[in-house]
């Protein structure tokens, strides 16, 4: 019996759709799909993007659940799934400019992409890579590129409000499943940025134009005029949209996290000797470890550690220039298995898109089997006033080892948490974090930082 469930996520193209058989992940190529999907095979354009690892490689294979007449393919699966909005301006800018190099090659082989959506690319590691194999279809001259619209929604729109606004304006991709609307977009924007000719033209006029198609009620009359698109002047299109997204520069401002490392209360003793115990630690779990989820990373400096004991490093923090900070060095360092990603542990994104569907909340996606928690606790615990009993609850339903640093209130963080207001937390000491924490996982170690007053945990679930 072959259990067969379709992905919430993958419906919305009559050219195929994702499930899961038996725990392997199949794409299915529906019939209307195939000539298609034959083109980007025969035309060269799929190994192109294979040898420039822009696309995620797959193999075509068979299965009893495949429909007669569909094409069965098997892609390389990734072990964690992020968002648009849980990308930094970085990320999403590399994910604007993949989209756009991916288009200009599809042209080069008689190709186009039919949209642009930004949930057509995931991060493998710190690497954008295009994941929709049914995105392609052929060329047809004088078309004009349907996904334009989507692209400036997706993309530009959340990238120049983030640069020429406020970098938590992108968070609206939140709001809106399929990009930040244009016309919302203009609006936002500074009066300024009708002088810009990139912007002016994308994201300003082209929201003109919106409301003037809608408005006008002709079909007819929108088919016309863009029709007029040649291939050089799609080709024009592509290399503009280029430029306006590499125009859009976020110059970030100082944040309370952004330098935590150069201002932190640890000495370059106790700095060590974390390092240390942190590493240790890691090498005590048993392997394979296939997923760290390092909770409060800041620039990961810890989650660089985790790197060479697992396959993948998941390193999340709520601070966008500490994220942007990680996401740069494991650039730099070719860190091919951290994956940096933004995080509001008090608000952690939710399932969003038809029937909350489409996009999994941050509780429903892949469990990790070593979460790290370090510096991170006094956050939760006395900025927020979460109890320890639902801490406690919360790293158990994330991962079967925690690594965790206990933080007390005589360190002089906490101090300074506690400074503008009223202590109400008598049960935040280390006798009762330790019994709370006992009922849902066992105390496998625990050690005092050299040079603080910190202890570091590690415990396995129960």
């Amino acid at each position: 019996m072959h259990k067969k469930q379709a992905l919430p996520s993958s419906f919305r193209d009559p050219a195929g759709f994702l499930f899961i058989e038996d725990g392997v992940l199949y794409r299915q190529v529906n019939k209307s799909g195939i000539g298609d999907y034959r083109c980007l095979m025969d035309s060269g354009l799929y190994q192109a993007l294979i040898d420039r690892e822009l696309l995620i490689e797959h193999t075509e294979t068979d299965s009893a659940a495949a429909i007669e007449g569909s094409i069965l393919l098997r892609p390389r699966a990734l072990l964690y799934i992020s968002y648009p909005y849980e990308w930094c301006f970085e990320q999403l800018k590399d994910a604007a400019l993949l989209t756009l190099e991916i288009q200009r090659l599809a042209l080069d082989h008689g190709m186009t992409l039919k949209d642009a959506s930004a949930y057509n690319i995931q991060f493998d590691g710190p690497r954008a890579i295009f994941i929709d194999t049914l995105s392609f279809e052929k060329y047809e001259e004088g078309r004009p590129w349907s996904a334009y619209r989507q692209f400036c929604q997706h993309f530009l729109a959340p990238l120049a409000l983030g640069a020429r606004c406020d970098i938590r304006l992108s968070k609206l991709l939140l709001a809106y499943i399929d990009g930040i609307p244009l016309d919302l977009t203009s609006q936002l924007l500074p009066k300024t940025t009708w002088f810009s000719y990139s912007l002016l033209a994308h994201i300003h006029l082209h929201a003109v134009a919106q409301r003037a198609f809608s408005r006008s009620g002709s079909k007819e009359k929108i088919r016309d005029k863009a029709a007029t698109l040649s291939a050089n002047q799609m080709r024009a299109l592509i290399q503009s949209l280029e430029a306006a997204t590499q125009k859009q520069q976020w110059q970030p401002a100082h944040t309370e996290w952004g330098n935590y490392y150069n201002e932190t209360n640890y000495t370059e003793g106790a700095t060590t000797s974390k390092a240390a115990m942190v590493t240790r630690y890691l090498q005590s779990i048993p392997e394979p470890i296939k997923l760290v989820q390092d909770l409060g990373a800041n620039n990961g400096h810890y989650s660089r550690l985790a790197a060479g004991h697992a396959r993948l490093v998941v390193s999340q923090d709520i601070d966008p220039i500490a994220v942007s900070a990680n996401y740069r060095i494991a650039q730099e360092a070719a860190l091919r298995n951290i994956l940096p990603l933004e995080l509001d542990l008090i608000a952690p994104p939710p399932a969003i898109g038809w029937g909350n569907r489409e996009r999994d909340s941050f509780s429903q996606r892949q469990p990790a089997d070593v979460v790290m928690a370090l510096a991170l606790i006094h956050h939760l615990a006395i900025s927020n006033n979460l109890p320890l009993e639902r801490l406690a609850q919360f790293f158990a339903s994330r991962g079967e080892w925690l690594i965790i640093e206990f933080v007390p209130k005589s360190d002089s963080q906490v101090e300074v948490l506690l400074a503008t207001r009223t202590d109400i937390f008598p049960g935040y000491n280390e006798e009762n974090f330790e019994h709370v924490f006992s009922q849902v996982f066992k105390i496998q170690e625990k050690q005092s930082i050299e040079g603080s007053e910190r202890s570091l945990y590690l415990l396995k679930k129960l």
